[in-house]
């Protein structure tokens, strides 16, 4: 599958979707770091990209509708947050992904 991360994803979890075969991009290293929200999704639906992130603010469906994407990931994680879970939570996502 084609994804972007953004940027508030680190390197293991972009090479955590990259080992498992996604065609993962990344927000910063196409120079998007910085960017709106609105800038960021408008990149991942011209390249065609499901959106994979942290921040809350894409799983308002009246701001960014599902129907108009490729697909809008937002990871959830506890307050309190080790790299760890982060992982466990892409790798959940990945599984998800395969069914």
């Amino acid at each position: 599958m084609k994804l972007k991360l953004d940027e508030n994803l680190g390197k293991a979890a972009v090479s955590t979707f990259q080992s498992a075969g996604h065609d993962a991009q990344t927000v910063r290293g196409q120079g998007l770091s910085g960017a709106t929200d609105r800038e960021v999704i408008a990149a991942c639906q011209a390249e065609h990209r499901c959106l994979v992130t942290l921040d809350l603010d894409f799983a308002n469906p009246l701001r960014f509708d599902p129907a108009s994407y490729s697909g809008i990931a937002v990871i959830r994680l506890p307050h309190r947050v080790s790299q760890g879970d982060l992982l466990d939570a892409c790798n959940t996502l990945i599984a998800g992904m395969e069914r």
